[in-house]
């Protein structure tokens, strides 16, 4: 075959995904096909179902800025509300004819010979593709613990990453390990009904009060009337987080007093829920405020103050038919397993299946032994005609659809370089790719990363080298102006 299938080739069908199409489609790029293992669009907000399921990040940034929904019901909008704004999205620009559901990639590798990308589904027939985006998201590959006789349970065990809710869980003894952003939602939403709850923490997570009420209806129609309210409400949502999360993080060797606020601001508010001493230590962490992604609820807190639910701080030691052993001997008795413990984030998920450029170079492989870096957090050297949005350095910290946003011009700006020279590939340079990264490494020299206490925060931020290498360590607007005006120098076209 000398010519591909399609010009451009999409392995993703939740919100990075979709971003990416409708950018093809802006530049009048209509050859594409998009794929996704699962049954449905959607992503995180397909696959992820569980009890208490809501955005972390207010619903007004938490969303594309070109297409606002003036309709959430809160400011956190719940988690089947994302599922309806991916829908809405995907009708709207007309995304769905090129999805296809069911196809999950094993491989991908780059033909030299005729500059295309063929990908090798499991069980299907391959695609070719000129130009390839991974938009696989960065939380894809759930976690299991390995931890002795997980396998020998005889109860039930649910992943929070595929939840069953034909399972009842009144008057169930249930064990949830982990206390992550995810068990922060769930936790407080099952105790009352189940008859017994122990909660495994390996980690504390810093938890600050959450201002979260519902959005009036007459505030709703006045976004829909009068969309500059709407973009205005955002502005100010974005600037706070933006100080918490970002400013915070990037300038902590300027500005240390933002985070120490913030952890005093989590402690009164573990004060005023909390009146046991002991149980308010195992809960206060032991790192820096923003070493690990902190959460926002006023309900997790006061659940441990419930008489069935027991905070457990040993190790686990083994599971046995029916219940969890932990180091100090004590076995609790269970008949139901939660496994609230996260993604595979480094090892399994960078690149998410086997990924083969130029020379045979092998992503996951090179990742690990040169080092984890992306140019802008999009593309690789040796990986001609490919966009990888889930890299290293690509997420802001401020929220997803920024990250999308930004890497959406970047896509704008290379590919239709791409095409005006009537070239068949791109590829960033060495260089580009060398010098990008001794810039991010030179500013994340003076963040939160370095000067905090971050050594026992066990914190996906990091690779498993100790290295801080997933967020952008710019602010969101300087990224933004990155992606769109790089030096097209950058990349070689042929």
């Amino acid at each position: 075959m000398s010519q591909p299938e399609f010009e451009v080739a999409i392995v993703g069908c939740g919100f990075g995904g979709m971003g990416a199409a409708i950018q093809l489609r802006r530049m009048g790029v209509e050859s594409f096909v998009m794929v996704d293992r699962e049954e449905d669009l959607g992503g995180t907000w397909h696959v992820n179902r569980y009890p208490g399921l809501a955005v972390d990040i207010a619903s007004l940034t938490y969303s594309y800025s070109f297409e606002p929904n003036p309709y959430w019901s809160h400011l956190y909008a719940r988690g089947h509300e994302l599922k309806e704004y991916a829908n809405h999205v995907a009708e709207k620009y007309d995304l769905r004819r090129h999805m296809r559901f069911g196809i999950s990639v094993e491989k991908a590798h780059f033909n030299e010979e005729g500059n295309f990308w063929t990908l090798h589904p499991k069980g299907k027939a391959p695609i070719t593709a000129r130009v390839l985006i991974l938009a696989t998201g960065f939380l894809s590959q759930p976690h299991t613990p390995d931890i002795e006789g997980i396998d020998t349970f005889k109860g039930k065990v649910i992943h929070t990453a595929d939840w069953d809710g034909n399972y009842p869980l009144e008057n169930k003894r249930a064990a949830v390990i982990g206390t992550g952003a995810t068990a922060v939602q769930l936790i407080p939403t099952i105790a009352p009904e189940l008859k017994q709850l122990d909660v495994y923490q390996r980690t504390p997570i810093w938890v600050t009060p959450k201002v979260d009420t519902s959005i009036p209806k007459v505030v709703q129609n006045l976004f829909a009337k009068l969309p500059i309210t709407q973009k205005s409400a955002r502005l100010i949502s974005s600037g706070i987080l933006e100080t918490i999360m970002v400013a915070g993080v990037l300038h902590n060797e300027k500005l240390p007093v933002l985070t120490r606020t913030m952890e005093k601001v989590c402690k009164a508010h573990m004060a005023r829920t909390i009146k046991d001493k002991t149980l308010r230590e195992k809960l206060t962490p032991n790192y820096s405020f923003g070493c690990k992604r902190p959460t926002f609820s006023n309900t997790y807190y006061p659940t441990f103050n419930r008489d069935n639910v027991e905070l457990v701080t040993d190790s686990i030691a083994r599971i046995e038919e029916d219940a969890i052993v932990t180091v100090d001997g004590k076995r609790r008795e269970i008949d139901t397993l939660i496994l609230a413990t996260g993604f595979d984030l480094w090892e399994e998920n960078f690149p998410a299946f086997e990924v083969v450029g130029r020379n045979q170079r092998n992503l996951g492989e090179w990742w690990r032994s040169q080092g984890f870096k992306a140019y802008q957090g999009v593309a690789i050297p040796g990986f001609p005609n490919l966009f990888s949005l889930a890299s290293p350095y690509a997420y802001n910290g401020l929220s997803f659809f920024s990250t999308i946003e930004g890497q959406m011009k970047h896509i704008n700006r290379c590919l239709g370089e791409m095409i005006g020279r009537q070239a068949e590939t791109f590829e960033v340079t060495e260089e580009a790719n060398e010098a990008f990264v001794a810039q991010m490494k030179e500013k994340v020299q003076k963040s939160l990363f370095i000067h905090g206490q971050c050594g026992g925060s066990n914190s996906y931020y990091f690779n498993q080298h100790g290295e801080a290498t997933l967020l952008r360590p710019t602010s969101t607007v300087s990224g933004m102006l990155a992606q769109q005006h790089f030096p097209i120098e950058a990349y070689q076209f042929s």
